[in-house]
């Protein structure tokens, strides 16, 4: 028995060993692999060797290189003797490859120890071929605000970091209305957001960004990344350059960019004749909305915006709130007609529910037709993502409480107006029933429709 224990340890190491040499290798090769540009620079290394080498034998005029000469040729000449040259030859030739390869794979492991974040066992080759992988990802521009424009983000940067978020500036309630009263500041509440999730480290960024003070002069109800946006913007001078600061420092994948510097405040007019001023009191009001707008008329865009759309490969507009999140970018009279002139695929993800003071009862279609009156009547986008399913009976209930439901698809009206439906599976629900967008779900649909609208123009 003892034997046969001994046996089963001896072919465990040596398949640990076995399986570990493999990993080892196939790490080597991976460094040969196209476009990471570190084969010429190794071969530049070789003959930089070499040609060293050669300056020193002749300057000290090879006396010394030419018994090294001779003293290596002696061992050959002995080695040849005992073993051929067909042996002999192929195994010095190994042993040297070996010694190189060795060398090499010390060095990568001691800058990678450097480079690696602490308790990261990822491999530096894994993080180059990723890094590559994310900077060759089409350019993504996503229209938007409020947290269905955050949870997109989050699966998008993991197929792509050239990614444009353009987020609204409207929001007047909460903190950022409070900041925006108090110091004059563009509300930074939806940036705030889409900076988080677009963060290397999500998770504790958005933990700190999104922390609210409990207690203090002034403080209360404040969230950090508020007030750190705000305090950058005080810095730097506008949104703009405090948005480009925080993302150096946060090191977030892509960018961030309000759809204006102007000072805008929506306005709607309901079906009763009520005109509604100011983003947080709109679903307050309890009407039909039948006119949007906001004061001042027409504010001129950022132009990194504008950049942004024209270089786009891909554009993508919501999900969020339609009349607060979304056609409040809309109103921006050039951000419209960037992306309208783009021929490239535009895609719009509707909500998955409606939501109560804004959208009662609204269809697919209706969604559609609201965004289209914002910008006059153009077609921003060529295809509409819906969710396939019904959400649960538990989730249900729930929104039936607060009078919301889920967005009706009405097929025929979609097709009048000319989109393409691409439904999918692509919600999550809490235990408590809360639905939302599921971010990697929602980013792998999103990638594959691009993917086959890019390859079929």
């Amino acid at each position: 028995m003892s034997i046969g224990f001994l046996r089963q340890a001896l072919n465990a190491l040596q398949l640990q060993s076995h399986s570990r040499t493999s990993h080892r290798v196939n790490q080597w090769f991976k460094w040969l692999s196209p476009g990471i540009s570190v084969k010429r620079w190794f071969f530049i290394s070789i003959g930089g060797v070499f040609l060293a080498s050669l300056g020193l034998a002749i300057w000290i005029k090879l006396t010394p290189i030419f018994w090294g000469i001779e003293l290596l040729r002696g061992f050959l000449g002995f080695l040849a003797n005992i073993l051929p040259n067909y042996i002999s030859g192929p195994l010095v030739l190994l042993f040297g490859v070996l010694l190189v390869l060795w060398g090499q794979s010390r060095t990568v492991g001691s800058i990678t120890e450097v480079l690696r974040p602490q308790g990261d066992d990822e491999e530096l080759i894994d993080v180059l071929l990723a890094h590559r992988r994310l900077y060759r990802g089409p350019k993504i521009v996503v229209v938007g605000g409020g947290t269905g424009l955050s949870t997109l983000l989050r699966g998008l940067k993991t197929y792509s970091a050239n990614i444009t978020a353009i987020v609204t500036v409207a929001d007047d309630g909460g903190s950022s209305g409070r900041l925006r009263q108090e110091f004059g500041v563009l509300p930074p509440g939806d940036i705030r957001n889409c900076l988080a999730a677009l963060a290397d480290e999500e998770k504790l960024l958005t933990e700190l960004f999104q922390y609210r003070f409990r207690a203090g002069d002034g403080l209360t109800g404040h969230s950090f990344g508020n007030l750190f946006l705000t305090a950058m913007t005080d810095i730097t001078g506008d949104l703009e350059q405090a948005v480009a600061a925080s993302s150096k420092v946060l090191a977030v994948r892509g960018q961030v960019l309000p759809a204006t510097l102007s000072d805008v405040r929506l306005w709607a007019e309901l079906t009763d004749g009520r005109r509604i001023e100011g983003e947080s009191s709109i679903p307050k009001a309890g009407g039909k909305i039948v006119r949007i707008g906001c004061i001042p008329e027409n504010p001129p865009a950022l132009p990194a915006a504008i950049k942004a759309i024209k270089e786009a490969d891909y554009i993508i507009i919501g999900p969020g709130s339609l009349y607060t999140s979304l056609i409040p970018n809309m109103l921006v009279p050039e951000i419209a007609d960037a992306i309208a002139e783009k021929n490239i695929p535009r895609i719009y993800i509707c909500n998955i529910m409606t939501q109560p003071g804004e959208t009662d009862s609204y269809t697919v279609g209706e969604h559609i037709q609201a965004i289209d009156a914002a910008c006059g009547n153009r077609r921003l986008f060529d295809a509409v993502l819906v969710h396939k399913k019904t959400p649960s009976a538990q989730a249900l209930i729930r929104y039936a409480q607060q009078n919301s439901h889920p967005v009706f698809l009405d097929r025929e009206v979609i097709s009048q107006l000319g989109r393409r439906i691409i439904p999918a599976n692509i919600i999550y629900e809490d235990e408590n029933g809360a639905v939302r967008h599921d971010p990697q779900k929602l980013a792998k649909v999103l990638l594959k429709w691009y993917s086959g609208a890019h390859h079929g123009k």
